[in-house]
């Protein structure tokens, strides 16, 4: 099935294509659909990950406890390193100079991730409608499912943000 793309023409003050500019909520019907690019989630990932946030449980730091104890038997991901990832996956190609708020989520944790493993989102927009509050902003709210190499759902979220109204004369 294919669907049309949003038109992402977007021009600095001298009338020059600037890329890497993000998606408007404008732009987005209800119902387009797109995919991120993948990343690996390496052991240097969950060791930072695990070291910043004071996750140091375990399963996550001793070695010998994932062979022997964990259900895992390899070295898990937190679940919210993937979470994180993925925001990172989709801020970088479609939330540049255009998301403005991170609202809230409902965050599924489905089947672990492991160092090594190779993630990606697909994503789906189910609202996207003009601000109550302001014209110049956006109500987006997104349906993302993680999917690792194997093809597997490994978590799905659907955050709402608040995303910049693509200006009339860009149109």
């Amino acid at each position: 099935m294919t669907q049309a793309s949003p038109s992402r023409i977007n021009l600095d003050a001298d009338g020059v294509e600037l890329m890497g500019v993000g998606l408007y909520w404008n732009d987005l019907p209800v119902g387009y659909r797109f995919r991120t690019l993948g990343r690996t989630i390496t052991e240097a990932d969950i060791t930072l990950f695990i070291g910043v946030t004071g996750m140091v449980e375990e399963v996550f730091t001793n070695v010998e406890y994932m062979r022997h104890d964990s259900l895992m038997g390899a070295r898990p991901a937190p679940g919210t390193l993937v979470f994180c990832i993925c925001e990172g996956l989709l801020m970088q190609g479609t939330m540049q100079r255009t998301g403005q708020a991170f609202l809230e989520a409902e965050l599924k944790i489905l089947k672990p991730t492991n160092a090594g493993d190779t993630i990606h989102a697909d994503c789906e927009v189910i609202e996207a409608r003009v601000s109550s509050k302001n014209p110049a902003r956006g109500v987006m709210r997104t349906f993302n499912r993680v999917i690792n190499q194997r093809g597997e759902v490994v978590a799905t979220y659907n955050p709402i943000r608040i995303v910049k109204t693509r200006p009339k004369a860009e149109a």
